[in-house]
């Protein structure tokens, strides 16, 4: 037993962030509780079009309104977030978020639900996740201390993996049995739960030197990720990883080559399971210092599970080696978190966070075009793991061009050093900026 203790330590999550912060309670049991409501209306709103429509055009049609909203508003959302009480400004997002599933609910119980609200919504929900998503990450490092983000990272995405393992399952149960206005219903509730906990944290009013939101603003922030090349590198080695090895669209033909259509849900939740597990046991990334070379070879081990997967033909190998990636990107997820969140300034923390939004989010929109195209040159299984090869050898060239991602250690490196000394003064109740 006494040995034991010891190992589960260092395997199980770090609850220290959860024992010490009660507003990272809160905000973590908020995301818990929106994690699943999301996934109802993600899984009831395409349902809905196809049963209007049946017109696969029009499903896909959804993306195309929610893209442009997200970059424009993610980008103000950082500006936004740099210059507002943080907490107020998810506050009134999610109530924004609330009367939208609210207008859900409203269309589907029309005798006869329209098509044009479906899509109206969709490009609001998109505005306002860019508006918040910036204010909600930054908020972190501000309700945490300074040593506890990476296990702070990892708590976040224990729930968030659980979540697309268990939500899309019982959303579709919900739809299937009790139709898109319950599903729409079930998740207005959660966002008034979510306010909830979230109006009993404590305000995260701005830095003392805080300046309007601008274009100005979000210029400098631009110009701040542009200066630093180790961050440069984490955003150019994200986007590069989804662009070329991110088939999820190619998943129904992948099922019909290897006769196994019956395994398309366990197509879609392999890579998440290989994250949950990842998350479940990974307490030893507290303990990693160099980061930049955690999410050089994790992105490696995303690209290579990758490429194993297009070139097995096996259904179970397949989803073993998705399963492997879905646990590479997690990891990835660790590192790139950590990096971000342990040394950028909190004055500048919400619009770069408009900035990952950007680069976690796009890089699976183009990795989607890319995987159809390729897939109708070089066949379905060989755009999987030619893509692969090439978020492998696109990997390795950023590693290379950017070696101060590879030399980053959060003991030494001087932003995270000034970080740090950031959160001693808030801490000991000295103003930053002062």
């Amino acid at each position: 037993m006494t040995r034991t203790a010891p190992l589960l330590r260092r395997i199980l999550p770090d609850l220290t962030p959860w024992r010490a912060s009660r507003d990272f309670r809160l905000l973590w049991a908020s995301g818990c509780v929106t994690g699943f409501g999301s996934f109802l209306s993600f899984v009831a709103l395409p349902i809905q079009i196809k049963e209007l429509t049946g017109s696969t055009f029009a499903v896909g049609l959804v993306g195309a309104c929610e893209l442009v909203p997200l970059v424009v508003f993610g980008l103000w959302g950082g500006a936004l977030a740099d210059a507002l009480d943080r907490r107020r400004l998810v506050l009134l997002s999610e109530a924004g978020l609330a009367l939208l599933s609210a207008l859900m609910l409203a269309n589907a119980l029309l005798p006869h639900p329209m098509l044009w609200p479906i899509y109206l919504v969709a490009a609001l929900v998109a505005a306002l996740d860019g508006l918040q998503r910036p204010a909600l990450d930054s908020m972190v490092p501000r309700v945490v201390a300074h040593d506890q983000l990476p296990a702070a990272f990892a708590l976040n995405s224990l729930y968030r993996n659980v979540a697309s393992v268990a939500g899309p399952p019982l959303a579709g149960v919900v739809v299937a049995v009790a139709g898109a206005r319950s599903a729409y219903a079930l998740d207005l509730l959660t966002f008034l739960v979510s306010l909830a906990l979230i109006s009993r944290m404590r305000p995260v009013p701005p830095a003392e030197s805080a300046g309007a939101p601008s274009l100005r603003s979000i210029g400098q922030g631009l110009a701040y990720a542009w200066g630093r090349k180790d961050l440069l590198g984490t955003y150019a080695i994200d986007v590069v990883a989804m662009l070329f090895a991110y088939p999820v669209a190619l998943y129904p033909f992948l099922a019909s080559s290897l006769d196994a259509e019956w395994a398309l849900g366990l197509l879609y939740g392999a890579t998440a399971a290989g994250a949950l597990l990842v998350a479940a046991t990974g307490g030893w990334t507290a303990r990693v210092h160099r980061h930049g070379r955690m999410l050089l070879f994790a992105a490696l081990g995303w690209g290579g599970a990758m490429t194993l997967a297009g070139l097995a033909g096996n259904i179970w190998l397949v989803l073993l080696f998705l399963a492997v990636a879905g646990g590479a990107d997690q990891i990835s997820g660790v590192a790139r978190s950590t990096i971000w969140n342990q040394s950028i300034p909190d004055e500048l923390r919400g619009r770069l966070a408009g900035v990952e939004l950007l680069s976690y989010s796009v890089g699976p929109q183009l990795g989607q075009v890319r995987a159809g195209g390729m897939a109708a040159l070089a066949g379905v299984r060989g755009s999987i793991w030619a893509g692969g090869l090439l978020c492998v050898a696109g990997v390795l060239a950023l590693t290379a061009a950017i070696p101060k991602l590879l030399a980053w250690d959060s003991r030494t490196d001087p932003h995270a050093l000034a970080v740090r000394a950031q959160h001693e003064r808030r801490a000991a109740g000295v103003p930053v900026g002062s």
